[in-house]
């Protein structure tokens, strides 16, 4: 019934001609093409920042020069310029030890990363206060002394982020030094957990970017930048709580834990989004503005192998450029376009950040919803999951309209991307333009931030599939009213 009254609602506006050109020229060779490019080697991983993204960046305002896209950047060009401020841990003057039964153990990033940001020296004794559960931390003063808990999930997303941020201000309530978490040691995660750690231990040199005016990266600011937390290896918990069953909690262990952080001075930078225009035929409706959005950033080059990104987000990249040139087939719309690729949004959402806070629109013209496309080049042919579901109080027009499309480009039944509501540009837009937002997203896999994330993996077909979608929602989106 749902499908029947959205495709009605569009019949009346909708040019069946137009749409067939548009659609018809979505072609697997040349989407797979402009991935080659996007996740080859010379373009290190498009890294923010880095020589590889600018490039990208370069071949994607040609793209929109060649389709006669309207320029929608900051300064009469395509692209919208921010600051960000890159500073990193002063790993020459960190160090980090624990001391037991009068010996102390110097410790390397990889047996412990320290994740929230800020200058400290911090010593104190160590107490075991189990999962760090409400009941584990009742009536417990831990000032002067840090908090060590045992986390044997290692799950991610959305549940697993809100409860670590929940743990956090838990322990932090108590007036401890700071939390240290470690995988319960034997568990089935503390593998996976001590080589994740050790993975980025070996980037624990690598800058940070975040906004001047932010106060710290996304991550510093959910997990409270002013509290240190700090994950360690579980080798290094077990020695703490000593052989056999674990101690009571609440329990004192024989060790010290001494943290000595010191940062680099800031630098600014200037880094760039990408921004296309396809303006709308309609008097009334052309200010209304329709955003696609696709971060086009990767994590660079680490440990000199590069991490190329095709999926992620190559994918969505090449998507969108797939979308132009449908665009330039079936002409203009009622409705505005706007086709917009941000960078940073590897570390922490910040080109989206930096767009949603100042709009590069046209004066008089406005955003009216945003499709973010992330990763929809990988798994199952007819896999294809979105956000915001009906599970969450977001759910809107943009997701009741893919729902009904999705069948006719063999995707049957759209599955739940919830658990990363937060987690990709949308959130900017529907949190600082209060706009409606979906998400199209493919899910992860086993090459996902990893340098085999390559562009011989990918399923042009699949992202054809997502471009004709996308194109068909547009379309639709063409009434005189909007029901988002």
């Amino acid at each position: 019934m749902l499908s029947s009254l959205l495709l009605a609602a569009t019949a009346a506006v909708s040019d069946p001609a137009a749409l067939e050109r548009a659609l018809a020229g979505v072609r697997p060779t040349s989407i797979c093409a402009d991935v080659q490019f996007l996740a080859c080697d010379e373009l290190e991983g498009r890294d923010t920042p880095s020589h590889g993204q600018r490039l990208a960046a370069r071949y994607l305002r040609a793209r929109l020069e060649r389709l006669a896209f309207k320029a929608c950047g900051d300064d009469g060009g395509f692209f919208d310029h921010y600051q960000l401020q890159r500073t990193g841990l002063d790993t020459a003057a960190s160090s980090a030890a624990w001391s037991a039964n009068g010996h102390e153990t110097t410790l390397a990033f990889g047996d412990y990363l320290a994740y929230s940001g800020g200058e400290r020296d911090l010593d104190g004794a160590v107490v075991y206060v189990g999962s760090g559960k409400a009941e584990d931390l009742r009536g417990l003063d831990l000032r002067g002394r840090w908090a060590l808990t045992l986390d044997e999930s290692a799950a991610r997303g959305r549940a697993a982020w809100e409860e670590w941020n929940e743990r956090v201000e838990r322990v932090r309530a108590t007036g401890a030094l700071g939390l240290l978490n470690a995988p319960i040691p034997g568990s089935e995660s503390a593998g996976e957990r001590d080589e994740r750690l050790a993975r980025a231990g070996r980037s624990a040199g690598d800058t940070r970017l975040r906004a001047p005016d932010a106060g710290g990266s996304r991550n510093d600011r959910e997990r409270g930048s002013d509290f240190p937390t700090i994950s360690v290896r579980s080798g290094l918990a077990r020695e703490w709580l000593g052989a056999g069953a674990l101690p009571a909690v609440g329990s004192e262990l024989a060790a010290h834990f001494h943290e000595h952080r010191k940062m680099l001075a800031p630098e600014t930078l200037e880094l760039e989004n990408v921004a296309g225009l396809w303006p709308g035929s309609d008097e009334k409706l052309a200010h209304e503005v329709l955003i696609l959005s696709a971060h086009y950033d990767h994590v660079g080059v680490q440990n000199g192998e590069v991490y190329n990104g095709a999926d992620d987000n190559g994918s969505g990249t090449s998507a969108l450029l797939a979308v132009a040139e449908a665009l330039r087939s079936y002409g203009p719309l009622r409705r505005s376009v706007l086709l917009l690729w941000v960078s940073g949004e590897e570390k922490g959402l910040l080109g989206s950040r930096a767009w949603t806070l100042a709009p590069t629109l046209p004066e008089g013209y406005h955003a009216v919803a945003d499709l973010n496309v992330d990763m929809v080049g990988r798994n199952a042919p007819d896999k294809l999951l979105i956000t915001p579901t009906e599970k969450l109080e977001e759910y809107n027009g943009l997701t009741r309209l893919a729902q009904a499309l999705g069948a006719s480009e063999g995707f049957p039944s759209l599955g739940s991307a919830d658990e990363y509501w937060r987690r990709s540009d949308h959130m900017n837009f529907a949190d600082n333009l209060g706009i409606p937002v979906a998400f199209l997203f493919s899910g992860e896999h086993e090459d996902y931030h990893k340098p085999t994330d390559d562009s011989d993996k990918i399923d042009c077909d699949k992202i054809r599939r997502v471009v004709r979608l996308l194109v068909r929602m547009l379309d639709a989106l063409q009434t005189d009213e909007l029901a988002l």
